[in-house]
């Protein structure tokens, strides 16, 4: 499945690892790069690294997030199959595989389904630690969990949520030892991490200021980028219109996942409620915490949070048992994963086709810092930046305007075009990208 179409067009920040991994050795990934980006460095490192031997094509810098992706679907099914039996260890397997939203991200060279194995696999530990606290293994599963929350912490801030979770739990049942190993790995991590988490700090903020509606982009604390968190968790990536049947649909399938998902029977199973009761914690806490820290620093959008979707389907296989059910709710996310794979609507910014059109002798105006997708495909291509019309007073009689992130910056570039005798004489869509030719009345 996750090869269908792996070779679509990157977007922006696609675009943005390519260009890293591409322009910079990997001590200036941390120097260069890394303090004016909005991630710890260990993605691009590990990227940087896996470019050296399969390319930066779309194929191959996709690939890891594609491995990353059935490595955590293995672990679901190790971890369902401890819990409840092979049976539902392979329908965690299959809900987890099949999610669209999982599906995906599993085709996006980016650093979020690392993180999800990453993380999954400090809970694989967590769990076995939990429940053989007194075995010889007990050490070893202290040592992965530590060696898993710390990888999972430079790979993506978000972590530290489901990390404090951990905490949580920690200094609840008074396992003051569990507790303060964590607590020394945090430590460490942050005491490596702080000279660059400082500088990034200090450039989101110039972020915020100079770009003008950058903080919608990061997703404010409010009740519609939370209720997309399990909309986006049930049905995906995928949007139509008309948007009453698309919320109908989105609507109807969430609320019966999210039912599902809860339908724990007791039958005196004290154990299978105690860790049923442990994962509904570890799935809502990290989202409390997020919408909490998002009412200073927006960071409420679904796909921060997805790291959690290994614990909703691990919640659906162990409180579903009815086959039937299950057959429905694997088959619901095949399909609507099939509608993305198969469906080019649905598909990533046709940056690709877009820059094919481009020619190569005149110079085109856009947001500088957003071009990296046309330096991917075309790197002979000559950028100005969008801004720079205010400035200018000399300017060709036809000019070409890709306005991709104008908005999100602010800038109302038609304004200043009139005010200059131009007039847009045409305008071409490429899957929610758009290029507009500009002409001096």
């Amino acid at each position: 499945m996750r090869l269908i179409n792996l070779n679509q067009s990157f977007w922006l920040d696609e675009a943005t690892t390519a260009r890293v991994i591409q322009q910079y050795k990997h001590f200036e990934i941390l120097t260069k790069f890394s303090p004016f980006d909005f991630h710890p460095p260990l993605y691009y490192l590990f990227m940087k690294f896996w470019s050296t031997f399969f390319g930066y094509s779309e194929i191959a810098l996709r690939m890891p997030s594609v491995i990353f992706s059935i490595l955590t679907g293995y672990i679901v099914y190790k971890i369902v199959r401890s819990l409840n039996g092979y049976i539902a260890g392979i329908y965690a397997t299959a809900f987890f595989l099949f999610n669209p939203l999982i599906v995906y991200y599993s085709q996006e060279a980016r650093p979020y389904m690392m993180a999800v194995f990453l993380l999954t696999a400090s809970l694989y530990y967590f769990i076995l630690n939990i429940k053989n606290q007194k075995s010889k293994r007990q050490i070893k599963n202290q040592i992965y969990f530590n060696l898993y929350i710390f990888l999972s912490l430079i790979t993506f801030y978000g972590s530290v949520f489901m990390v404090i979770t951990f905490l949580f739990y920690f200094l609840y049942k008074k396992q003051y030892k569990d507790l303060f190993i964590c607590l020394f790995v945090v430590f460490g991590y942050l005491l490596l991490i702080s000279p660059l988490l400082y500088q990034q700090l200090i450039n989101a903020r110039i972020s915020l200021a100079v770009v003008t509606n950058w903080n919608l982009v990061l997703g404010k604390a409010n009740l519609k980028n939370l209720f997309l968190i399990p909309i986006k968790f049930s049905i995906g990536r995928i949007d139509f219109y008309p948007k009453w049947i698309y919320y109908l649909v989105a609507g109807l399938w969430t609320i019966f996942i999210v039912v599902q998902s809860a339908k724990f029977k007791v039958q005196s199973y004290n154990s299978k409620l105690k860790v049923n009761n442990l994962l509904i914690c570890l799935l809502f806490i990290p989202l409390l915490l997020g919408f909490m820290v998002s009412f200073f620093t927006p960071l409420l959008q679904y796909f921060r949070f997805i790291y959690l979707i290994p614990i909703f389907t691990i919640l659906l296989a162990i409180n579903i048992n009815d086959t039937n059910i299950r057959i429905i709710v694997a088959g619901g996310f095949l399909a609507f994963s099939l509608i993305y794979l198969l469906i080019p609507i649905f598909h990533r910014e046709d940056w690709k086709t877009l820059v094919k059109t481009l020619p190569q002798n005149q110079s085109i105006y856009m947001i500088k810092s957003s071009s990296d997708p046309v330096k991917y495909y075309n790197p002979r291509l000559k950028i100005e930046d969008l801004r720079s019309l205010s400035s200018l007073s000399s300017l060709s009689k036809k000019l070409i305007i890709i306005p991709y992130t104008a908005e999100i910056y602010g800038y109302n570039y038609d304004q200043v075009l009139v005010s200059k005798k131009y007039k847009l004489s045409k305008k071409t869509s490429f899957r929610n990208l758009y290029i507009e030719k500009w002409s001096k009345q």
